[in-house]
């Protein structure tokens, strides 16, 4: 019997105050150097315009960023979606390599917590832990997360002695 879970779950990540900043300076520096450079007619003017307007779009891109995590069948797939428009693969993970899933706070994870392991956060970036998860995967990545409990439930019931919702 071939059975295969689909659960999608969205999480918008909080955007930083320096990132909108700079995006809003960029913008208003284009817009500065554009009526220069159209009013005086003076070249420079117009590509530092131009400099700034590209500026302002990569900040404005990188600004507004969600993650869609997608489980399917024994597969974790995280993308990063730029700005509601771009969509880029993030990460795929195969969750019988993956060594535990828990709540950021749970004592199941007591074991990794001073191990030296790169960390991947692919969360709203609040301060709220309530919500993420850490999973340690092939022990030398520490994964943060915020699936949906639905998500939990079904990756829970693939590798049960892997996944804690306490």
């Amino acid at each position: 019997m071939i059975s295969e879970t689909y659960v999608e779950h969205l999480v918008a990540r909080k955007s930083p105050f320096a990132i909108r900043f700079l995006k809003t300076l960029l913008i208003m520096l284009a817009v500065c150097f554009g009526l220069v450079g159209f009013g005086l007619l003076y070249i420079p003017a117009f590509l530092l315009a131009v400099a700034s307007g590209v500026g302002a779009y990569f900040a404005y891109m990188n600004a507004d960023i969600e993650y869609e995590y997608l489980y399917l069948d024994k597969e974790i797939n995280i993308d990063k979606v730029l700005a509601k428009s771009k969509r880029k693969k993030a990460a795929v993970y195969d969750v019988e390599r993956m060594e535990v899933l828990a709540p950021v706070k749970s004592y199941h994870l007591d074991a990794y917590r001073n191990r030296e392991m790169k960390t991947v956060d692919y969360s709203s970036g609040s301060a709220e832990e309530d919500k993420k998860y850490m999973m340690v995967y092939e022990g030398n990545l520490k994964i943060i997360l915020e699936p949906s409990a639905e998500m939990v439930r079904a990756i829970q019931m693939v590798a049960p002695r892997k996944v804690f919702s306490d």
